[in-house]
């Protein structure tokens, strides 16, 4: 019996299977899908769409809020312009504040945090940028300038108004010591 492996026809009949994947694969993302996303077609991207200074152009955020957790600060900035700074309160020692790189995922007006020793209805401003930590306004202490939450940034009522009018979903959040 001669050697399958190396033969020819082994190649082309590999070749067809995955020719017919992809078309498949193709149909069914365009078929199944409300955009258009299929990366194995030349039409999903338009040159004529965009103007050559939109293509060339660098993605930076317009908005920013940086925490620091040394200064115990947050500050807003809008195209490197700084907008606001305001005292906070972060994460206790046994409950630090996540160090990191986010994006605020989701805000509302008032919202009901619970975790172990606490549970706190119409928490106000709330605006969430990793799992349960978010940056809101805290109504039951005046302790800003001191760590005493859970891990999240407590900001006075008024000012955490202000930067939950400010701040859109998807505005970068850099947490830093």
């Amino acid at each position: 019996m001669a050697n399958l492996v190396g033969s020819s026809w082994v190649g082309w009949l590999g070749a067809l299977f995955a020719s017919a994947g992809l078309v498949l694969g193709t149909s069914f993302t365009l078929l199944n899908s409300r955009v258009s996303v299929s990366h194995f077609s030349h039409r999903s991207f338009n040159p004529d769409y965009f103007s050559e200074s939109e293509i060339v152009k660098p993605v930076k955020p317009r908005k920013k809020i940086v925490i620091d957790l040394s200064e115990q600060r947050l500050y807003a900035w809008q195209d490197n312009k700084l907008v606001h700074s305001i005292r906070v309160s972060t994460g206790k020692r046994s409950t630090p504040t996540k160090k990191g790189n986010f994006l605020i995922s989701t805000k509302y007006r008032s919202a009901r945090m619970r975790g172990p020793g606490y549970d706190i209805p119409n928490v106000p401003y709330t605006m969430y940028f990793f799992r349960g930590y978010a940056i809101h306004g805290a109504f039951w202490h005046n302790r800003f300038g001191t760590p005493v939450s859970h891990g999240c940034v407590n900001l006075p009522v008024k000012e955490a108004r202000k930067i939950f009018n400010w701040a859109e979903i998807g505005t970068l959040v850099v947490v830093r010591r």
